[in-house]
């Protein structure tokens, strides 16, 4: 038995297909489970309010596939985000944040992904990240009664763009409910702008990652590039992690319509398993 899971991100598949089809074809493709999306469409966020009949359904597929959800990128509060200025955003932040918890619980999502941001569609300021601190504490409360772990991914907006940002609101709020799941492709674009080493940023993490996207990028882009045609190191990157203790991993990549995306998920879930075998194979 792998001493590693690796999951695949929802969006690497199709929106046409249903949750048990994508979770078929992740398993047949060579995944060990699935990352569900709630982020800011009503589509998506829709979810949140699902009934329990549809949530039963939703398990039922899972032990029928023999494959199972087990982390949720709730990339949703970037539209809602907990440290807008405007009460209104808060209060719909805070109902995201309650009700993706308790789908999480539902569905036995051990990982909730937040987006680190304390705002996005507006200008941040010392009081955007005080309520952003104020709810965030409220939210990992919530989540400590559930039992739902919640995690910063490192974002492409300075705010909180490195896993060393990142571990300073980890360490503010001192919870064991919140910790760190970066995003290779954002922190290695991070390294450039601050001109330090993305390993060195990795090391921050030691004791609070819990998991990490695989993610390709270049300078100043951070979504939709292709994997190996980019600028991240991930056969270190991902060393670093496992030195760190990191054993779960996700590889985001996103279907934009191309006809042959079983290939580019094909590619993907074959590179990063013959990377990490290699390193377990080492450690």
């Amino acid at each position: 038995m792998k001493k590693y899971v690796l999951g695949v991100y929802e969006k690497a598949m199709p929106n046409s297909l249903s949750i048990k089809e994508k979770l078929e074809l992740a398993k047949q493709l060579g995944y060990d489970f699935m990352e569900i999306s709630i982020d800011e469409t009503d589509e998506k966020l829709s979810r949140l309010d699902w009934d329990k009949e549809t949530v039963d359904d939703v398990v039922i597929a899972m032990r029928k596939v023999g494959f199972n959800i087990r982390s949720m990128c709730l990339s949703g509060q970037r539209k809602y985000p907990m440290g807008s200025l405007d009460e209104n955003i808060r209060k719909r932040s805070m109902e995201i944040i309650e009700k993706a918890i308790k789908l999480a619980d539902s569905l036995g999502v051990r990982i909730i992904q937040l987006a680190g941001y304390d705002v996005y569609y507006e200008k941040g300021n010392q009081k955007t990240k005080e309520l952003f601190l104020e709810n965030l504490k409220k939210a990992t409360e919530i989540a400590s009664k559930y039992g739902v772990m919640l995690a910063f991914e490192t974002m492409e907006t300075p705010f909180m763009d490195t896993v060393k940002k990142a571990k300073e609101v980890v360490e503010y709020i001192n919870s064991p409910f919140l910790k760190i799941y970066p995003d290779l492709g954002n922190i290695k674009n991070s390294s450039l702008i601050y001109n330090e080493d993305v390993l060195d940023d990795i090391k921050e993490g030691k004791h609070l990652t819990v998991a990490a996207h695989i993610k390709e990028s270049i300078p100043g882009h951070y979504r939709e590039i292709p994997f190996l045609t980019g600028h991240v190191n991930f056969r270190e990157c991902l060393e670093e992690l496992w030195k760190i203790g990191v054993r779960r991993y996700v590889t985001e990549l996103w279907y934009v319509g191309q006809e042959d995306f079983e290939k580019d998920i094909r590619f993907a879930v074959s590179t990063f398993r013959t990377m990490l075998d290699e390193i377990e194979k080492e450690h």
